[in-house]
C-alpha cells in the first residue's frame, strides 16, 4: 500500500496566505475599494487566526468583485495574481518536501480552507492535482454567485471533505500504509490528530505548543 501525504497550503506550502492576499490583489486592480475592503479583509484574517471565521461571509466579500467575470477573464486575473503575490513566497524547502513524497510514490493531496478557484492553480505549481478547497457555487451560465457549496474545508470540515474524497475513490485512510498531514494552523488540529504523522510547518503559537506536547515534528520554511 502507498502512503498519503496531505498538505495545507497557506503558510505551509507557501509562505503567505492566498486567501488574505487575493483581496489585496483585487484592491490593487481597482476591483475593491481600498480603504473599506482593506479593513474588512484584515478583520476576516484575524477571525481566521482566532478560529472564529464565518467563511461564508468571507467568500461573499472575496467573490463579489469578480462575479461578473467570465472564465477567460478569471484565468487571466489569476495568472497575474500568482506571478505577483504567490510565486515570490514559494520556498525551495516546500518544493523539496513535495518532491520527496512524490519520488517515494506517495499520493499527494492539498486540503485548504481557501476556495478552490484561488488554490487550484497554486497547487498545480507543485504538480499536485488532488485538491480540496472550499467549493464555490456557480450559476447556470458558469459565473460565481458568491455562495459556498457543501461543507467548507475549515477546521473539522477538513475531515468531512477528506472522507468524501476518499469515499469517491472507494477508499478510507486505512487503505494507506501511512498518512501525513502538514499544516501551520491550530485550526487544523482535528485533521492533524487524525493522521499517522502530523507535522507542524511554520506553526502558529497554539499549534507549536501542541506539537511540542505531542512530540510532533516542527519545520520552518520561512
Amino acid at each position: 500500500m502507498k502512503n498519503l501525504a496531505i498538505f495545507d497550503l497557506d503558510h505551509t506550502l507557501i509562505n503567505t496566505d492566498s486567501d488574505n492576499e487575493f483581496p489585496k490583489f483585487l484592491i490593487e486592480k481597482g476591483l475593491l475599494d481600498a480603504e473599506e475592503a482593506a479593513a474588512k479583509n484584515e478583520q476576516f484574517y484575524q477571525d481566521y487566526l482566532n478560529g472564529c471565521l464565518k467563511i461564508e461571509d468571507f467568500v461573499a466579500f472575496e467573490i463579489e468583485p469578480i462575479r461578473h467575470l467570465n472564465r477567460t477573464q478569471l484565468d487571466e486575473l489569476h495568472r497575474e495574481f500568482v506571478e505577483t503575490h504567490i510565486k515570490p513566497h514559494i520556498s525551495n524547502m516546500a518544493q523539496m518536501l513535495v518532491r520527496g513524497h512524490r519520488e517515494a510514490g506517495d499520493e499527494l493531496l492539498v486540503i485548504s480552507s481557501t476556495n478552490e478557484f484561488v488554490i487550484t492553480p497554486i497547487c498545480h505549481l507543485f504538480g499536485i492535482t488532488n485538491i480540496i478547497g472550499t467549493q464555490l457555487e456557480v450559476d447556470a451560465d458558469g459565473y460565481f454567485t458568491g455562495k459556498v457549496v457543501g461543507v467548507p474545508s475549515l477546521q473539522g470540515g477538513k475531515i468531512t471533505r477528506l472522507d468524501e474524497w476518499l469515499m469517491a475513490r472507494g477508499e478510507t485512510l486505512a487503505d494507506y500504509s501511512k498518512t501525513y498531514f502538514y499544516s501551520d494552523s491550530h485550526n487544523d488540529l482535528p485533521l492533524l490528530e487524525a493522521v499517522d504523522e502530523a507535522v507542524a510547518v511554520n506553526p502558529d503559537d497554539e499549534l507549536l505548543a501542541h506539537a511540542k506536547k505531542r512530540g510532533w515534528v516542527v519545520l520552518n520554511f520561512m
